[in-house]
């Protein structure tokens, strides 16, 4: 449904949003989230200039949040950096359909509901969950 790197996005975001003391380096946040160094260093690229996240550089640096988790929302981190695309033409190009046919039409009511559904989940209300699975950590029990 959604894109690996929506997937590792939302890793990274998570994982910034568990732990907010201090700003978490590449390779830390690289080996929390089992997502490939290089390839987070592109997420993370993409989240800055979306604005979601900041960066500093040198001793002590790393990313964190530039937003609030509460503010934050599944559909947020989504769009930074691959976002839903809604259909509103006909993908075939048919000039015949001036509106969208039956199949696309549907389509894009599915692409509808899912950017509700993940505009309706904070950032912050994943950490809260009260499920016994805390996200990107494993249990140890």
């Amino acid at each position: 449904m959604i894109s690996k790197t929506a997937e590792y996005a939302l890793r990274a975001v998570t994982c910034l949003a568990a732990d907010t003391d201090k700003p978490l380096s590449a390779d830390v946040l690289a080996e929390k989230t089992k997502v490939p160094r290089r390839y987070l260093t592109r997420v993370m690229q993409d989240l800055a200039t979306a604005g979601l996240v900041s960066s500093r550089s040198g001793p002590g640096g790393g990313y964190e949040l530039a937003h609030e988790v509460s503010d934050l929302t599944i559909l947020d981190v989504v769009n930074a950096v691959a976002p839903l695309e809604r259909i509103n033409s006909c993908p075939l190009g048919l000039t015949s359909h001036t509106s969208l046919c039956p199949l696309h039409a549907e389509l894009d009511r599915a692409y509808a509901a899912t950017e509700a559904a993940f505009a309706a989940v904070t950032i912050s209300k994943l950490l809260s969950s009260t499920s016994s699975i805390v996200p990107l950590c494993e249990d140890t029990e």
